[in-house]
Formats: C-alpha cells, sequence, structure tokens
C-alpha cells in the first residue's frame, strides 16, 4: 500500500508538501463552506464547497484561482465563492496543481495535465448532488489552465468566466486567443482597467479574435479602476459575474 502511494505521489509535479499547508490552514479555519477532499488520478486534494442560499437550485460554480494560491483565497477566489451563493449558485472552490514560491510562471505549464482530472472530479462531484449546469469562473492561471481544459475536450460546463486571464505560458498549447477560439461554451473574459500589462494586451487579442470565431457567445467586460485582484472592487466583479451567468444562461437572479 505504502508503494502504491508513493509511486502515486511520484507522479505529481504539483507541490502536494505545499497543497497540504494550505488545507491544513484553511481546514482549521473555515467558516463559510464545508471542507472536503476529491481525487484526481490517485491524489487527493481540497475542495470547498458552498451550498446556493436557494434550496431549489441545481446551478453551480467551479471556482478555480490563480498562480500559487489556494481555494479560499482573500482575492477574487474567496468574495466568488462566498457571494455568489446568494445570486442562487452554489460554488466549489477546488485547489488546482501549485509549484513552490520561487518557481517561475513559465515552469507551470509542466503541471497543465493534471488540470483536467481535477476539474472532471469536481464536475462529477456537482453532478452526483443533482447539480444540472456548471460554470467554471477562474482567475489568472487559473483562468489560462482552466481554457485549457475547455478547449481540448467536450465537457459537462455551460460557460466560463476568465478574470484577469493573460496570454499563456511556455507551452505553445496554452495560448489563450487560440484556445478560446476552440471553446464552445459562452465566455466572460473580465478584467481590470488596471490590471496587469500582459493581461490588458492579451484581453485585447483575444477579443478581436474571439468575435470573429464565436461571435455573440464571447464577452469582453473591462471593469474600471479595477487591479488584477480587483482590490476594492469585490461587489463589482460579484455583480458583473452574476449579471452574465443570469442573463447568458437564462438562469434565476438573487432570492428574495
Amino acid at each position: 500500500m505504502l508503494l502504491v502511494l508513493l509511486a502515486s505521489y511520484a507522479a505529481v509535479a504539483s507541490d502536494v508538501e505545499k497543497e497540504k499547508r494550505w488545507a491544513d490552514q484553511i481546514v482549521d479555519s473555515l467558516i463559510d463552506g464545508e471542507a472536503l477532499w476529491l481525487q484526481a488520478d490517485g491524489h487527493p486534494f481540497l475542495g470547498i464547497f458552498t451550498q446556493a442560499e436557494d434550496p431549489e437550485s441545481k446551478a453551480a460554480a467551479i471556482i478555480v484561482h490563480g498562480i500559487g494560491a489556494h481555494p479560499n483565497w482573500p482575492q477574487v477566489v474567496y468574495p466568488l465563492r462566498t457571494a455568489l451563493p446568494q445570486h442562487g449558485w452554489s460554488t466549489l472552490s477546488l485547489q488546482m496543481p501549485i509549484l513552490p514560491n520561487d518557481a517561475a510562471p513559465g515552469a507551470y505549464a509542466a503541471l497543465i495535465d493534471e488540470v483536467p482530472p481535477r476539474l472532471d472530479a469536481g464536475i462529477n462531484f456537482l453532478k452526483e448532488r443533482g447539480v444540472e449546469t456548471i460554470v467554471i469562473i477562474a482567475h489568472s492561471l487559473g483562468a489560462t489552465m482552466s481554457a485549457y481544459y475547455l478547449s481540448t475536450g467536450d465537457r459537462d460546463v455551460q460557460g466560463f468566466v476568465a478574470v484577469g486571464m493573460a496570454g499563456g505560458i511556455q507551452d505553445s498549447r496554452i495560448l489563450t486567443a487560440q484556445m478560446a477560439q476552440k471553446i464552445t461554451v459562452p465566455i466572460l473574459d473580465i478584467y481590470g482597467s488596471d490590471d496587469a500589462a500582459g493581461v490588458l494586451a492579451a484581453a485585447s487579442q483575444r477579443k478581436a479574435l474571439a468575435d470573429k470565431a464565436i461571435g455573440g457567445a464571447y464577452t469582453s467586460l473591462r471593469v474600471r479602476g479595477a487591479n488584477h485582484f480587483f482590490d476594492g472592487k469585490d461587489d463589482d466583479l460579484v455583480d458583473a459575474v452574476s449579471a452574465w451567468l443570469t442573463t447568458v444562461l437564462r438562469l434565476p437572479g438573487p432570492t428574495s
């Protein structure tokens, strides 16, 4: 049993010790939501599930964090995962593969093949709970990872919200402008007017290409005054995402 366990971890490029440290901190201090463990390729990873306030809701959003972060990250992730349940959406925030703190962004290309099994595990969990409509909402590098997932196969996902998504990382498979053209579900590409230079440049390129490729299924939204982490703009982010989900997917808005 020990040899099997060690072999499964050896196949994982993610920093599992760092994942465990994050998980220990989150579980000990978690107030909103339910901590749970999912499995991807034999590797356990943390998720946080928060039930929609509407007990009849059958819609859920998978929340995906950015580089080096965790599923309860205070910027972007926490506001979305805790506020969307008030708008009729359960949320499942997932720990994605991560690297040590000193890793260069380009090194994350080595983790890309570990992304689909984690997102598949999240989708399977939600479907077992009776969820019928699933979207992925992802920030920064998490948005790039999620775009890769959605562009490489038919997924049981009905929408994609990319928050502050840059142009890609050092892997020819992972260029967001090209991936956006291959995604077959509606996309909200949302970013701040004060976002990182790479995000602003990539967003303009994606808009030009995606408008031509998928037309009305693609929405680009620039939030005035927002930086890459939407500091001080949490409500603007949540309201914009909720409004898009309600309009594009034609699901109910906030419960009364």
